[in-house]
């Protein structure tokens, strides 16, 4: 039986199990390590790493972050350093607990080249807009005031559903929603998209296990990342009116990553 939520709506969740289920399971316990991960380098989390980064606009290569990571190829600094950081934080999640305070711990990893240290792993004090490449205003976030009364709503969800069992559909599903709901409420200065992508995958993996890891969502975010972010922006322009009832694309697309990496 499902928990009482504080902030994670279901409305949507019996019309998502109708549309997803056994195919998507069998297609992910198909999922297997790649034959370039060795003790000290993990392929799956390099391509997590790059294309959660290349949709923040980050120019760098698949190929050229594996010469990098595995093979020891120099590039400038500049290249590989927030990849980098990326990659470390998920080298992280995959060994702890998603806990409040992990979130936090990864959000510094994540941000250790982006932000000054004292926003690191701090939720945000000041007003949050998504400002589109021409200047206009796509999104309103939740005001600074309230950042850490929702965040808590967020983390009493996320801690009851990873003590209640859920099934393959449902896993998804919630994965997806508090990616969803992470990126909605906007808690940091900046890194919100990189940590919401990688909350989304470590939720899974507390539930399924380290299969979760070689699943290629971000890649399958980053091809159709003007996708990724209309179905984001669907729900509304301000956080008071946003109306989850929208969000079945974007849930669809999580389970579309795992079909898509079997093809």
């Amino acid at each position: 039986m499902l928990p009482t939520f504080k902030i994670i709506p279901t409305t949507l969740l019996e019309a998502y199990k109708e549309s997803y289920g056994i195919t998507e399971q069998q297609n992910f316990e198909r999922l297997e390590e790649s034959e370039l991960t060795t003790g000290s380098f993990s392929f799956y989390t390099s391509v997590s790493a790059v294309f959660s980064s290349k949709i923040e606009g980050e120019e760098i290569e698949l190929d050229s972050f594996i010469k990098y990571k595995r093979f020891g190829v120099n590039y400038q600094p500049d290249y590989t350093k927030k990849i980098d950081d990326l990659y470390n934080a998920y080298e992280f999640a995959a060994v702890n607990k998603l806990t409040p305070e992990n979130i936090l711990n990864a959000h510094t990893l994540i941000t250790k080249n982006i932000l000054q240290p004292a926003q690191q792993g701090k939720l945000r004090a000041g007003n949050m807009f998504v400002i589109t490449d021409d200047g206009k205003i796509e999104y309103v976030a939740v005001s600074p005031d309230r950042v850490a009364p929702e965040m808590q709503k967020l983390y009493d969800d996320t801690e009851a559903l990873l003590n209640v069992d859920l099934d393959f559909t449902e896993t998804l599903f919630f994965a997806a929603m508090l990616h969803l709901v992470f990126v909605k409420i906007h808690p940091f200065e900046d890194g919100n998209g990189r940590t919401g992508r990688l909350l989304e995958k470590w939720f899974m993996a507390q539930k399924l296990g380290v299969k979760a890891w070689f699943v290629q969502s971000e890649k399958h975010y980053y091809k159709l990342h003007q996708t990724y972010y209309n179905n984001i922006r669907r729900l509304g322009l301000e956080y008071d009116e946003l109306d989850y009832n929208q969000a079945l694309p974007f849930l669809k697309m999580l389970p579309d990553s795992i079909n898509r990496d079997i093809l």
